[in-house]
């Protein structure tokens, strides 16, 4: 057409190799089941868009072969979101500031069926393929006026990349994880639960966010914390406790699992996945590639600790930060608790809510904008205080008119930064708001202890008082080297407190232990001492079908004994690699060694065990040496926790064994990534 836009359906070499990409790219998406295959393919679209509108600019044609190589591309992620979408297909039409609530917004959220993906990946694309149906139409036209004919078609190939960036700003980017899926072993064993007697102790699961090790008075804090001290002096202070990982979510995964974060793709923090029409919907597509295989949170095949109580009759609810994923079977209620109040995400993270949830369904009652000053910066002032009502109401509730015992989660999302205060506590301290945002939670943990007493369950309730990992910009390590997101002692040394006063003799109140134990053993050691058993009888009763890398501390707890042994040592991981080892020998042991018995050192001679860490490879923690990397470096915790001295050089023999070994674990964690026992599941 002279003057005018063709519809060129030639085998051009360009136009054929973006047809070919196309359905590459659909194809590739099938197989792989994979959410980067889905952002690469939206971002092929938007590249061929354009080179669709630099043809009808440049060439005066609108090539067949793009437009097929565009459409391949589409249809491949409409059929992908179709088949293996995780929830109802209507993307970033729902609004992160009113939740994800299929309870509210039926068609919108939760898991969907076949008709909503259909219907909601549909509405999503529709823009997209009115344009290109548009554009194919009118290149075929012939126009009277060849003007205008190349007017419309310029206007639709623009209006095609326009739809394109849309869809990339709305698109569904939740899908089913892409891994092995333990359901049958997660169903089988929370069948096999035997029930809790009315007698079965109570548990009170304290959790600080981003706390130092030195942040508590009986650990050198120089602020008081009278309420924390109290669970420590009139039960045990632990001198040596570890979180399983030295950032947030993977933490919290370790602590409900008792396996490490690896284990569940949950090796970093966890992002909303509500905060929509932000550009390119980065948190929505953050966690399943930065996890892997299309996780969004912790998986709902996990075993946590609060489905293993709640199928043994305990009444479970979980109060303050989850942290573990925002929708469908990463919610906290579809995870073992009854009830949740609380926010799914960080504080410093948007969008940030507290919710009320039950049964995998919530609303939000105190919103974004509740959540914010008159000047639209966040007010959090009030956290503490909700928090602290809500599970003093729970808690108050269940001992009163319910038979069972409860398990209460208490994970405040204090003192992570930003940080707030009650205005009547700030100030309180004169030391600045980390201080008096520490305090404030003291008061309400004491005021919350009047309430067990009040109630008459004090000394019928575990108390645990622990933090998810070290501090970030304010907080004390102590001598600690490091601090959150190092493996070093300071990023994973944490407090840890433990008080039971009808605890029948296991301990003696104010006693100190000093052997090493880490979040993953919090599981098995709450199911031994709340005499969690198997239909049978059986104590201990754990779940068979995959690896737990936890073990009890009762042991520990009664005599100080050591658990993390060479066989089993305490791993410290970063983002999918193992940075570190850690285990506890004799003494005697190590001079039985050749090489090692003529060692006069004090560390061998004025201890009955030593405690060996050794790092293969980890960044200094000297921001004026960022560049530099500590290699093969063996510290002994016995006489060093600062970690301050390299002993490889000293004992050679022991730094080979532990580099071996780690490459020994790591092996086997890749082999097998969600630690599945094989023999029952092919039993």
């Amino acid at each position: 057409m002279k003057n005018g836009i063709s519809f060129d359906k030639s085998k051009k070499v360009i136009p054929l190799i973006t047809a070919i990409l196309g359905i590459g790219l659909a194809l590739a998406l099938q197989i792989l089941r994979l959410n980067i295959v889905a952002v690469v393919s939206v971002a092929f679209m938007c590249i061929l868009s354009a080179i669709i509108f630099i043809g009808v600019v440049a060439k005066k044609r609108v090539y067949a072969f793009n437009v097929i190589g565009y459409c391949a591309a589409a249809a491949g992620i409409f059929v992908y979101y179709l088949i293996w979408g995780a929830d109802a297909g209507f993307g970033a039409f729902s609004s992160g500031k009113t939740g994800w609530s299929s309870a509210t917004n039926p068609l919108f959220t939760g898991e969907g069926s076949f008709l909503t993906r259909l219907g909601g990946n549909i509405l999503l694309l529709l823009p997209c393929i009115i344009a290109v149906i548009l554009l194919v139409i009118v290149a075929k036209k012939a126009f009277a006026k060849t003007g205008l004919h190349k007017f419309a078609t310029s206007i639709l190939s623009v209006l095609l990349a326009g739809t394109t960036v849309l869809y990339v700003l709305t698109m569904n980017l939740r899908s089913e994880p892409n891994t092995d899926r333990l359901w049958e072993g997660h169903d089988d064993y929370l069948k096999g639960v035997g029930k809790a007697k009315s007698e079965n102790p109570n548990v009170l699961f304290i959790l600080m966010d981003d706390m130092g090790y030195g942040d508590t008075s009986l650990n050198g804090s120089i602020f008081e914390t009278p309420n924390m001290d109290r669970i420590g002096e009139e039960g045990l202070n632990f001198d040596n406790f570890y979180s399983s990982y030295s950032v947030c979510s993977p933490a919290r995964f370790a602590l409900m699992t008792g396996r490490y974060p690896f284990r569940g793709y949950a090796d970093n923090v966890i992002y909303p996945t509500v905060d929509t029409l932000s550009p390119f919907a980065q948190t929505r597509i953050f966690n399943s590639i930065e996890m892997g295989n299309n996780c969004d949170g912790m998986l709902g095949d996990e075993i946590t600790i609060a489905e293993t109580f709640q199928a043994a009759g305990y009444n479970t609810g979980a109060f303050g930060k989850w942290h573990l994923g925002d929708y469908g079977e990463y919610l906290p209620t579809n995870q073992g608790f009854d009830y949740f109040y609380g926010s799914h995400h960080v504080n410093d993270m948007a969008p940030f809510y507290h919710v009320a949830e039950e049964n995998g369904e919530y609303e939000i009652v105190h919103g974004v904008e509740e959540l914010r000053d008159e000047n639209g910066k966040k007010d959090q002032r009030q956290l503490s205080k909700w928090i602290h009502e809500e599970i003093t109401d729970w808690i108050t509730d269940k001992v009163e008119n319910s038979d069972e015992p409860f398990f209460a989660y208490y994970a405040t999302p204090w003192p992570h930064a930003p940080i707030f205060v009650g205005d009547e506590f700030n100030g309180e301290t004169g030391m600045g708001t980390y201080a008096d945002c520490v305090t404030e939670f003291d008061y309400y943990l004491g005021e919350l202890f009047t309430t067990l007493e009040d109630l008459g369950v004090m000394d019928d309730t575990i108390i645990v008082f622990t933090s998810d990992n070290g501090p970030a910009l304010e907080g004390s390590v102590g001598e600690l080297r490091g601090g959150k997101y190092l493996a070093y002692e300071g990023g994973q040394k944490v407090p840890f407190m433990i008080r039971w006063g009808n605890n029948n003799g296991l301990w003696n109140a104010g006693e100190t232990r000093t052997q090493s134990a880490t979040l993953v053993d919090i599981m098995p050691t709450l199911v031994d001492l709340c005499g969690i058993t198997d239909n049978n009888g059986n104590a201990g009763y754990l779940p068979k079908d995959r690896a737990i890398d936890g073990v009890s501390m009762v042991e520990l707890l009664k005599n100080d004994t050591v658990i993390h042994t060479q066989e089993h040592p305490i791993l410290h991981m970063k983002r999918e690699k193992l940075k570190a080892i850690q285990y506890t020998v004799p003494t005697s042991d190590v001079l039985a060694q050749k090489e090692y018995a003529d060692y006069e050192y004090p560390v061998l001679t004025e201890n009955k065990h030593i405690t060996f860490k050794y790092f293969q490879n980890i960044q200094n923690d000297n921001s004026a040496f960022f560049d530099k990397y500590r290699k093969n470096w063996l510290h002994i915790l016995s006489d060093d926790a600062g970690e301050n001295l390299n002993r490889s050089s000293v004992y050679p023999t022991v730094a080979e064994k532990m580099d071996a070994q780690m490459d020994e674990i790591m092996k086997s964690f890749k082999s097998n990534r969600r630690g599945i026992n094989e023999e029952y599941y092919n039993k």
